[in-house]
């Protein structure tokens, strides 16, 4: 853990080499500002039929630690709607949810 899905519009889908930029932007951010094994960050792209709100909606699901900080989650999600931007033009809402080590039961 972390995983970082993108549900981005299907019309306004970047294209693969946008997404793969921006693959290697989470893989980054994940790996330096949450500290997080290279081995358990996972970003997963979802193409959706847009119903209402911005494009892109990332979700990003990451296991509690101490030094995961507000300060810290702050700094991720700046740096990724910078990379959201930058990657793809779009506007996107950006939501975070931590879970207890305890509380998360998981295979691979």
């Amino acid at each position: 853990m972390p995983n970082v899905t993108f549900y981005i519009d299907a019309e306004k889908m970047p294209s693969d080499e946008r997404l793969a930029g921006l693959s290697g932007d989470c893989i980054e951010l994940c790996t330096t500002v949450l500290g997080a094994a290279l081995k358990n960050v996972h970003i997963v792209f979802v193409d959706v039929r847009h119903g209402q709100g911005h494009p892109v909606f990332a979700e990003i699901q990451y296991r509690l630690e101490t030094f995961r900080t507000p300060t810290v989650m702050n700094q991720l999600m700046d740096a990724l709607e910078n990379a959201i931007a930058h990657r793809t033009g779009l506007t996107a809402r950006i939501r975070c949810f931590g879970y207890a080590a305890s509380s998360i039961h998981a295979r691979n």
